[in-house]
């Protein structure tokens, strides 16, 4: 009996245990680390008032932690300690700001930097005389003896022509600034930052010199899931907005006051055309309703609500949109435009409201290439005119690879995917609302830093426009609207939609409408245009074989130069250089139409030459030897037999026309195939939606070749 009771009493117990591990998997799975960090470096790492350590390590750390899934032991030892129990195995990893490099690589694994630090000039707050390095000729400058920022200031003494002084700690610093003994101080941007969030009346000024990134670290070779789930969480906390909030909370500038309201500027225009790309996601794109969204768009809707005034966007492509603001035709321009000392000269900026980057990816999976020397005699892509294509052809010979240029983003991804390219460069949001749209690619090397982007107008032009818009954008950075719009579209890409685009059915059902409203355009502009083209075509054809000679040359003269002109020139100049000499801008609809009537009548004025001069000339001599008139003989006996001649030529032209259609899409007409643009823009689904134009067009134009063959049975 007690045999079958400690049987019993075992099953039971194995039972329960059994039980208690299935039952409780969060916790079983949750991993506990030890993370080593500094005592005092604020404001990275340091003791609150509550004896609680907190700062920007602390506070990423555990907010990666808590995204991640794994928990924290806090270990406060010290920096040079920290090392040391990493080194021996005593700790799982450290956070406390760690500059990555070279030689540290030997014995640690870093992750992705998680700050770039650097030197900053700082000022008495409310000093305006000082705004760059010219201005301290003559002027004190202090820092903190045997700093970086010291051997700064001492390299470049005779350059600018300061004198320094040196001080022991940075509350010498900060009182040598106030009392007047110093002009201006040098420091880790960070620590002056964080100065300044702690009551110090200072303002940081001028550029800020590079520094080192700093960077978790974990032993070399060990815990790799550790860094790998660190990036995860780095990645996130930057593409939802809270990194920006956490840096903030412990690092200010000074020269904004966070309580100041926003200052209201009195518009000068009833609405104000603001020019923008069309297909640059996660900037400015289509959404599934046909409705434009991104970035771009929701920053510019926001602050017009904030100051008050009305704008009307025209989504016509960056390159159009660039010559718009310059010609007048459009107010203002916002399209993730790189502020450029060559672009300052033809453009007023704003201040930089997205700070950009480059980035290489690969196709996901592939291990091969892990840094830029893995790059030799591979092949990298990127788009034409781009900043990663002036980096890449910069470090082209320093890593051997070969560059391949191509003209949109979903090219590359086309390229990448059937192993045309070997990895890719573009601007490292367009990467991620690619890998958030589900494209099957990788990022395994760190972005380079890369230009701000800003709101733009016309040189001297619309002044009160830029500094509305400066105001609109402090006032969502201070409310932290501003994080929210862009996490929005740098997290998911856009909103979710409902139906699946990677499926022909689906591509189908959730674009449908906007393939016919593309197609609609695309025949509107052929059949008015084509009208229009025919009358003008055939008065000129009939002035080239006139017996007036005038008549003859000056039709002469019109066909050269229109058939001399490419189709793409002719349109820019109609739209963007003939307001100049008008005096008026012309309507992008109207412009298309007169250029494709323009580029039709020349041709049609040939197929009309050509159709009255295969009549035979005996016919045109025995009607005038009747005693009819040219103009009789032309009427009656001539022109109804060209016609006849000419009509098959007429719907070859009309087919010419409808192709010509697409050219308009540079001036910033939807027509169908700029239509696809849009849709690969924000879906990515290259193969598709061009497979399905491309079928569009070939059942339009088939059909239209068909008629040309049943009219020409039909004449003849």
């Amino acid at each position: 009996m007690k045999k079958k009771h400690l049987l019993f009493s075992f099953l039971a117990m194995l039972i329960s245990l059994f039980v208690l591990t299935i039952g409780k998997p969060a916790s079983a799975e949750e991993k506990t680390y030890d993370i080593g960090t500094d005592l005092t470096f604020a404001p990275f790492e340091f003791q609150d008032s509550n004896d609680e350590y907190i700062g920007i390590d602390i506070d990423l750390l555990n907010a990666i932690a808590e995204d991640q899934g794994f928990n924290v032991n806090l270990k406060p030892l010290g920096f040079d300690s920290a090392i040391q129990a990493v080194q021996s195995g005593q700790i799982d990893g450290m956070i406390a700001g760690m500059s990555i490099t070279d030689e540290r690589k030997k014995s640690f694994d870093f992750s992705e930097p998680y700050f770039d630090s650097g030197l900053q000039m700082a000022v008495k707050q409310g000093n305006t005389s000082i705004k760059d390095y010219d201005d301290l000729d003559g002027k004190t400058v202090a820092a903190k003896v045997g700093t970086e920022s010291a051997a700064f200031l001492e390299k470049n003494e005779d350059k600018y022509g300061y004198t320094i002084k040196n001080f022991d700690d940075a509350t010498g610093l900060y009182q040598a600034l106030q009392n007047g003994e110093a002009d201006a101080i040098f420091d880790d941007y960070p620590v002056l930052g964080y100065a300044i969030t702690n009551g110090q009346k200072l303002q940081l000024v001028g550029d800020k010199e590079t520094g080192s990134s700093y960077g978790f670290a974990v032993k070399k070779g060990k815990n790799p899931e550790l860094i790998e789930m660190f990036n995860a969480g780095l990645k996130k906390l930057k593409e939802d907005g809270t990194y920006d909030k956490i840096v903030a909370k412990y690092i200010s500038s000074g020269t904004e006051d966070d309580d100041t309201e926003m200052k209201q500027i009195e518009p000068k225009k009833d609405v104000y055309s603001i020019a923008s790309d069309s297909t640059f996601a996660p900037f400015e794109f289509q959404n599934a309703d046909g409705e434009y969204e991104g970035i771009d768009v929701d920053l510019m809707n926001r602050i017009a609500e904030l100051q008050g005034f009305t704008i009307e966007f025209k989504f016509i492509g960056f390159s159009s949109a660039v010559q718009a603001v310059e010609s007048g035709q459009a107010d203002g321009m916002i399209a993730g435009m790189t502020i450029t000392d060559e672009r300052e000269k033809s453009f007023d900026f704003s201040t930089p409201y997205f700070d950009s980057g480059i980035q290489i990816a690969v196709k996901e999976g592939n291990d091969s290439i892990t840094s830029y020397s893995d790059l030799k005699d591979k092949t990298v892509g990127a788009k034409i005119g781009t900043e990663s294509a002036d980096f890449l052809e910069a470090n082209k010979d320093k890593y051997g690879y070969s560059i391949k240029y191509l003209d949109t983003t979903d090219a590359l991804y086309s390229a990448l995917e059937i192993n045309e390219i070997d990895a890719m460069m573009d601007d490292y949001p367009v990467i991620g609302y690619g890998i958030a749209q589900g494209q099957p690619l990788s990022t395994p090397i760190p972005r380079e830093e890369g230009g701000s982007y800003g709101f733009a107008v016309k040189k001297g032009k619309n002044a009160e426009l830029v500094e509305m818009f400066n105001e609109g954008l402090a006032e969502l950075k201070r409310t932290g609207e501003y994080d929210e719009i862009v996490g929005k579209y740098v997290k998911d890409g856009s909103v979710e939609n409902t139906v699946d685009e990677s499926t022909f059915a689906g591509m189908i059902k959730n674009n449908w409408k906007r393939l016919l409203s593309g197609l609609w355009m695309t025949v509107q502009l052929t059949l008015i245009s084509f009208v229009l083209a025919l009358i003008l075509g055939v008065i000129f054809g009939l002035f080239s074989v006139s017996p007036i000679k005038a008549l003859r040359v000056f039709a002469t003269i019109y066909v050269d130069i229109i058939r001399g002109i490419p189709l793409m020139v002719v349109a820019f100049f109609i739209y963007f250089g003939l307001p100049g000499l008008l005096g008026f801008n012309i309507p992008v609809f109207i412009a298309g139409i007169i250029t494709l009537t323009l580029n039709a009548s020349a041709y049609i004025s040939e197929i009309v030459r050509g159709g009255i001069k295969a009549v035979p000339v005996g016919q045109m001599e025995a009607s005038r030897s009747l005693g009819l008139s040219y103009n009789r003989t032309m009427q009656k006996i001539i022109l109804p037999q060209a016609i006849k001649i000419m009509l098959p030529s007429f719907v070859n032209q009309f087919v010419i026309s409808l192709k010509d259609t697409t050219i308009l899409s540079a001036i910033g007409l939807i027509e169908l195939l700029q239509t696809g643009k849009i849709i690969v823009a924000r879906n990515l689904q290259s193969t598709m939606v061009y497979l399905i134009i491309a079928v569009m067009y070939l059942i339009l134009i088939t059909s239209l070749t068909k008629l040309a063959k049943v009219l020409e049975k039909r004449v003849k």
